[in-house]
């Protein structure tokens, strides 16, 4: 059985490998293609976004007048708020985070025992001369631990950027689901920039942008892919035996 399944890891890591090296060698001498603009409720594998509703509240008759609430134009809102409205979402992802933990535990034992009679009999004359030669103590024991630990994390990350995302879809409460995809090629290296999540209308501001921390259930991938970022990676051979060695 594990020849079996080692044979089946081995011929669709091989599937993989020739799928990616036809490719690449179809890319030979020219750049990465660019990924075609289409509508992303028709992708591949698209789930329509479904999140907990509150109970839905009438609307409430307001008093005839040119302005409107939440309005940021005397005529017009200028915001997005329908499905295919465009915003600006900043991102300016400046974490840090340092920890350092040290512990140190020293424990050390001594046991003795010693039993000469037990019920009145002498033990000295029971036991082997090499037990009962002199000796007070039948059971000695000793022992000695020490255990000490340091761990030590220093992480920075920082992304500035801006990406124009798009209106997918209004939820029944009235929040927005955007999706925003941005590809720029230098060379022959594509830089990738992903950005979905839920927001409010509330939330974009009069320039019609919003930023990345007022995206809820956000999910904001940022990587490249091309010769570069192809020489960075480990060949599949290598992956697949990092996960299959138990060592």
């Amino acid at each position: 059985m594990t020849i079996s399944r080692l044979a089946l890891i081995a011929a669709s890591a091989a599937l993989l490998t020739a799928c990616n090296a036809t490719t690449r060698m179809s890319e030979v001498g020219s750049p990465p293609p660019l990924t075609q603009i289409e509508n992303p409720n028709r992708a591949a594998g698209y789930v329509p976004v479904s999140l907990p509703m509150p109970a839905p509240q009438t609307g409430v008759r307001e008093a005839n007048s040119l302005w409107r609430s939440g309005a940021r134009a005397f005529f017009k809102d200028q915001r997005a708020s329908r499905v295919g409205d465009i915003l600006t979402v900043s991102i300016n992802i400046n974490d840090q985070a340092q920890i350092n933990n040290q512990t140190t535990r020293t424990r050390a034992n001594s046991e003795a025992a010693g039993l000469p009679e037990v019920f009145g009999y002498n033990l000295n004359k029971i036991l082997p001369d090499s037990v009962a030669g002199g000796r007070s103590s039948l059971i000695d024991m000793t022992s000695d631990t020490s255990n000490k630990g340091t761990g030590q994390i220093n992480r920075k990350e920082t992304i500035t950027l801006q990406v124009a995302a798009l209106i997918t879809d209004v939820l029944p409460n009235g929040n927005l689901v955007l999706q925003g995809r941005q590809e720029v090629r230098v060379n022959f290296e594509v830089r990738e920039l992903q950005l979905t999540g839920v927001i409010r209308p509330e939330d974009i501001s009069s320039a019609n942008s919003i930023s990345y921390e007022k995206i809820a259930e956000a999910r904001i991938s940022y990587g490249g892919r091309g010769q570069i970022s192809d020489v960075q990676q480990p060949r599949y051979g290598h992956q697949i035996f990092d996960i299959i060695m138990p060592f």
